[in-house]
């Protein structure tokens, strides 16, 4: 067996695999093409062949594996304090309990470590997003997985190779038709701004600040998703940042509204932008409250108008993660969202 670096010629061989899989079962992603392989992978600019592995047995290609190390970073990321990350890893099943996946896997560890990575991970910090299916929807979709599938084959593998799971996290999903308006949401709305918090859509030639809530909250991922939002608006043209925009999404005419509560002149809680994908799916980036003002109902008013905003966009459903054991699926469960599935971050160091 041979471990080498993927070449434009394996494409075709490591795309059978993927498809492979998915007809098996093993993985909820959808079929994919070459063409969607290229544009997913390759044309992403965090990229890099080197991180992009085949196993190769008698001239065919029997296993593949992607890493990606980041090249375009958030602030206060460097090489050195961001891991090398697995997108995803498959092995034609006949050479499976081989030790195929393990050399994978060694292999791109090996050359992570010798690019300065301390860690690797499976976590929703790659900057590949790769689609999946809702298990059980006429192919209903959501535009991340944020870690390893606990129902899939590679969730057992990676802990026989040390993985370590981090963090759990839940997929949730609601037909928009399912949709149950929160009859307190007026009420809730009204009695917070008799406390000065306004919450609604957010005028943006207001200036407010935003980066202690991004401060206390610790996210410079939200941090960079609201200055991309904010700089559309002042230039009044659409979001065409592919690093906030999932796969598939269709570019809006203008600025996407974002929904937040203020205070003073700041903002402290955020969810949005308002967007809708091709799929019908009503997107999100997340949701997220400025610790100083939890538990006043800020985060179950802004949720629930952001059901009506996608509602108002005609769309289908939406689909969200949040953690095992996060207090706020009270408020997803109570707008009718259910648990579709399962998801480990995974780690560990190099």
């Amino acid at each position: 067996m041979n471990i080498r670096t993927l070449e434009p010629r394996d494409i075709p061989a490591a795309v059978f695999l993927w498809n492979a899989s998915v007809r098996d079962g093993e993985v909820v992603y959808a079929d994919i093409t070459p063409a969607y392989f290229h544009q997913k992978f390759e044309l992403d600019p965090n990229y890099d062949p080197e991180f992009s592995l085949v196993a190769e047995e008698d001239g065919e290609v029997v296993g593949f594996i992607n890493g990606i190390a980041k090249k375009v970073f958030l602030d206060r990321e460097t090489n050195e304090n961001s891991p090398g990350y697995i997108t995803c890893f498959f092995v034609r099943r006949d050479r499976r309990g081989r030790g195929t996946g393990r050399a994978l896997v060694d292999a791109l560890c090996a050359r992570f470590a010798a690019h300065g990575k301390r860690t690797v991970a499976v976590s929703n910090d790659n900057p590949v997003n790769l689609d999946w299916r809702i298990p059980g929807t006429p192919g209903h979709d959501h535009n991340n997985t944020p870690g390893v599938d606990t129902e899939c084959p590679g969730y057992g593998f990676l802990q026989a190779l040390g993985f370590g799971e981090r963090v759990r996290e839940i997929a949730m999903y609601l037909n928009l038709a399912e949709y149950t308006p929160w009859e307190g949401l007026k009420e809730k709305q009204a009695e917070l701004l008799s406390q000065g918090i306004y919450t609604g859509r957010y005028d943006p030639s207001l200036g407010y600040d935003y980066d202690l809530m991004c401060d206390h909250v610790g996210s410079e991922y939200w941090r960079a998703v609201i200055r991309s939002e904010l700089a559309c608006w002042k230039e009044n043209r659409p979001n065409t940042d592919v690093r906030f925009i999932p796969n598939g999404t269709k570019v809006p005419a203008g600025p996407r509204p974002m929904l937040v509560a203020t205070s003073g002149e700041r903002i402290v809680a955020f969810t949005g932008p308002v967007d809708k994908q091709d799929s019908g799916r009503g997107w999100f980036c997340g949701i997220m409250t400025d610790p100083e003002f939890e538990r006043r109902g800020i985060a179950s008013v802004l949720f629930n108008l952001l059901m009506q905003e996608f509602v108002a966009e005609g769309a289908a459903f939406s689909t969200l993660f949040t953690g095992d054991s996060n207090h706020a699926q009270r408020i997803y469960k109570r707008a009718g969202f259910d648990v579709v599935r399962r998801f480990a971050l995974m780690g560990k160091s190099l």
